[in-house]
């Protein structure tokens, strides 16, 4: 029996934005800045824990830090060497080209399947290398910052039983899409995505992530009474790192903070009239670590259809700063109509660290109004 084949390509710059708040990690300038920023490389680390956990299959890859070098030592053929500049994850200078060309490369090779590692903007480069209608298999090892495609697995664990599952002939292929959103406009606080066209994903369930939808802002009486609960629980003095999101952004507005991001996390402080101030705006990372001693709540509003809390464009709130806050201060906010949405499908983590994951998971409350809750699962 032949040993299926797995083509492998890694984007080593993939997420470099995500921790320091550029929202993206597309271009050479923005990847520059990010570095500059303190920023560090995730995705062959995120690539390693896929592989690592795959069983009978051949691997094909690309040199260097576009795939071999997570590989980790397992056998391996290199098919193909990128023409940039690419020696380690640290210098890479890999571009869209790059990708194009060592996607074709491990096609020729004979790849039955292609298991990328990045985000949206990797996931269009592998749609335009193999063209629209491609019958091969794709799949995407979550690295970027955003990931709104639903070409992802959930989890660089769960790739891996996607992929092993697929070898042995248990899953069933479909067609998902590929959308991404202009990185320009988001870090000008305008939201545009768009659809650029379909891959063939295989499917196994709960392992591979939904597209995000899109949801009509909440009535005004709903946001308020949400942001009446947020300001009960926080209360006069406190501190409160607000996600990225549209409901997260009106409830900062009825709480009298209308500055604050849209698309970036924010930290506001709870003054005794109940309104909130705007501490900082658009924060990385590094301007957050501090509060690990300061107790701080953390607001966040799972993304709609994907059902994501953590992990998805929120990168800068790392697992310290999680540790720090707890379950207790883990405040989730969503309306009744986007739970209903998620059908029955629970949220998600993924923070980077799958023990911190296993902690937060379980059933959480999530607060839908003024004195209105349900209790949801959520799943690491």
């Amino acid at each position: 029996m032949t040993t299926p084949s797995v083509g492998l390509v890694v984007n080593p710059v993939a997420g470099l934005g995500g921790r320091v708040g550029l929202k993206g990690s597309d271009g050479p300038d923005v990847q520059r800045r990010a570095l500059a920023l303190g920023a560090r490389p995730e995705a062959l680390h995120r690539a390693e824990l896929t592989i690592r956990h795959l069983h009978r299959v051949e691997l094909l890859t690309v040199a260097g830090p576009m795939g071999a070098d997570a590989v980790a030592g397992r056998p391996a053929h290199v098919v193909h060497r990128p023409g940039s500049t690419c020696t380690t994850a640290t210098t890479a200078t890999t571009t869209a080209a790059d990708t194009r060309a060592a996607v074709r490369a491990l096609v020729a090779a004979g790849a039955g399947l292609l298991l990328f590692c990045g985000g949206d903007g990797t996931a269009r480069d592998v749609l335009d290398a193999l063209g629209p209608d491609s019958p091969l298999p794709v799949l995407g090892i979550p690295a970027g910052v955003k990931m709104h495609s639903a070409v992802f697995a959930v989890h660089p664990h769960a790739a891996a039983e996607v992929v092993s599952a697929w070898a042995r002939g248990a899953v069933h292929l479909e067609a998902a899409e590929v959308v991404d959103r202009d990185e320009a406009a988001l870090r000008a606080g305008r939201v545009r995505t768009r659809l650029y066209g379909r891959l063939t994903v295989p499917v196994l369930p709960a392992r591979v992530q939904q597209r995000k939808t899109g949801s009509g802002l909440p009535a005004p009486s709903t946001i308020g009474g949400i942001a009446a609960e947020i300001a009960e629980r926080v209360g006069p003095g406190g501190l409160l790192v607000l996600g990225p999101g549209s409901t997260t952004h009106a409830v900062a507005t009825a709480l009298g903070a209308p500055g604050t991001s849209l698309t970036g996390v924010d930290l506001l402080r709870l003054c005794p009239d109940g309104q909130a101030a705007v501490l900082l705006r658009d924060a990385r990372a590094d301007q957050l670590s501090g509060l690990s001693t300061a107790s701080p709540f953390i607001a966040l509003s799972p993304i709609g259809g994907q059902g994501f809390l953590l992990g998805r464009g929120n990168q800068q709130l790392t697992p310290e700063l999680l540790r720090a806050a707890g379950r207790d201060r883990l405040l989730v906010l969503a309306t009744e109509a986007k739970l209903a949405a998620l059908a029955g499908r629970p949220l998600l983590l993924d923070t980077g660290e799958a023990e911190l994951d296993h902690a937060l998971a379980g059933h959480l409350r999530v607060i839908t109004g003024r004195r209105s809750a349900a209790v949801y699962r959520v799943s690491a």
